[in-house]
């Protein structure tokens, strides 16, 4: 699809979205670090740094992924890669915060459905540059 396609609204969404989870994960990351010290047992403040931490790692590979669909003539796979790891995003890293800012420890069930999607995202990523690699001379 040319410029200004569905394509290039896809690809901008997944910029857009992985601009606020940096935002998100810079505003988690200073009040993990300053309003939750002493408040929260450390291995609760251990997992709110794992949220942070893979948040942005994920916010980063959309980035790429948002790059790399600009790139593609196919990016069929990178719109799959990219909702997966949005999914990811918001399952791992916000069952995490959840969890230890209400200290609901059930909300811990939630958390590998969103790490099985980061895996998910990573995978189809990794598929897309297989295939990819196929047409380049």
């Amino acid at each position: 699809m040319g410029p200004g396609g569905v394509d290039d609204i896809w690809a901008w969404r997944v910029r857009l979205f992985a601009a606020i989870s940096g935002f998100v994960g810079v505003a988690m990351g200073a009040f993990g670090a300053h309003g939750l010290r002493g408040q929260r047992a450390p291995e609760l403040l251990a997992a709110f740094q794992t949220g942070v931490q893979y948040l942005f790692w994920h916010a980063l590979a959309l980035l790429l992924i948002a790059e790399l669909w600009r790139r593609s003539p196919d990016p069929s796979l990178l719109r799959w890669s990219a909702a997966a790891m949005a999914a990811g995003i918001v399952l791992f890293s916000g069952s995490l915060f959840a969890l230890v800012l209400t200290e609901q420890r059930w909300l811990g069930m939630v958390t590998p459905f969103g790490g099985v999607s980061f895996m998910l995202g990573w995978l189809l990523l990794a598929r897309h540059c297989l295939r990819q690699s196929r047409t380049v001379p």
